[in-house]
């Protein structure tokens, strides 16, 4: 069986790698109900799960 563990000394490499884009503020809900209800004051964080995968058919 091959052996896939990594020998050398982890402490040297970074433990992640983030890209974060940068966001534009434009502004909270008007309902605050609603947007408690949707989990979040920004309107551009409001992002509803659909259910459907992101591929092309």
């Amino acid at each position: 069986m091959k052996d896939y563990m990594y020998k050398e000394n982890l402490v040297n490499f970074p433990l992640a790698m983030a890209y974060v884009p940068m966001q534009q503020f434009n502004g909270i809900c008007d309902n605050l109900e609603e947007a408690f209800c949707d989990g979040t004051v920004f309107p551009e964080l409001n992002k509803p799960f659909t259910g459907r995968r992101c591929c092309k058919k």
